[in-house]
């Protein structure tokens, strides 16, 4: 019984790799764009310093970014290159690791938003420092999706 898949293969919704970088790319856009719609919709409701504000947020992004997200999307999209199935999972753009702390990411500031422990003038701020990294990491994805030929070789 060579073609005898259980039933979960058969259900799995299997994609190329290529794809799964888009699909890792498009999470990382919605993630950014909500934080950045979050931030800015608060933010603007704070005219004073605004512009002074949304440049401090956008440097600590850069500088974010560059310490921490660089290496954890480098992680990721290595990841998905060097899988050794063909097409892997749809949900696998992310490791066990990846999801649970997306989760507590994402619990935290429904937290902080809805307990108002941090005033919202202050978190809107943090949330346009933290949607600059992840939309940075979601270019990363589309280029590396974009240029797969050129990314499989360099990896090989």
């Amino acid at each position: 019984m060579k073609n005898s898949k259980t039933i979960f293969q058969r259900l799995k919704p299997g994609i190329p790799k290529r794809y799964l970088l888009f699909v890792a790319a498009l999470v990382w856009t919605f993630a950014g764009s909500m934080l950045f719609y979050r931030g800015f919709s608060v933010l603007i409701d704070y005219p004073d310093l605004l512009w002074l504000k949304i440049v401090i947020s956008i440097i600590l992004g850069l500088i974010f970014y560059f310490v921490l997200f660089d290496k954890i999307s480098l992680k990721h999209m290595q990841r998905i290159l060097m899988l050794e199935i063909e097409r892997p999972c749809l949900f696998s753009f992310f490791n066990s690791r990846s999801y649970l702390m997306m989760a507590l990411m994402i619990t935290m500031g429904i937290t902080l938003r809805k307990t108002g422990l941090v005033p919202l003038q202050y978190l809107s701020a943090f949330y346009v420092t933290m949607g600059v990294p992840l939309s940075l990491s979601a270019i990363r994805f589309y280029y590396t999706g974009i240029f797969y030929k050129r990314a499989t070789t360099h990896n090989s």
